[in-house]
């Protein structure tokens, strides 16, 4: 299972936006040692069912620290029987892409 998730608290610090809550989000995900990457506007994580919404859950409530609401916007790609598609589905469309 792939997951791509973005999180934001609703008050944003006022010197930089969201960026320090959307940090300790991300450093949840890093730490959970399951493959992952992030981008500008999404953190993508792939592992089993309970493996990523642990993560995802810790990281909402690591990003909403200190904020009295949290939005939270999912995608999941769920095919159970394959592993490291994070880095094998984008290879599929380069090859194309060389071709």
């Amino acid at each position: 299972m792939i997951v791509a998730f973005s999180v934001s608290p609703s008050a944003a610090e006022e010197d930089g936006g969201v960026s320090e809550a959307v940090a300790r989000a991300v450093k949840v995900v890093r730490e959970s040692g399951l493959p992952n990457s992030t981008n500008a506007m999404f953190t993508n994580i792939e592992g089993s069912w309970d493996e990523v919404m642990d993560v995802v859950k810790r990281a909402v409530e690591a990003a909403g620290e200190g904020s009295s609401r949290v939005g939270l916007v999912l995608k999941a790609d769920i095919r159970p029987g394959y592993e490291g598609q994070l880095t094998a589905k984008v290879e599929r469309v380069e090859k194309h892409l060389s071709d």
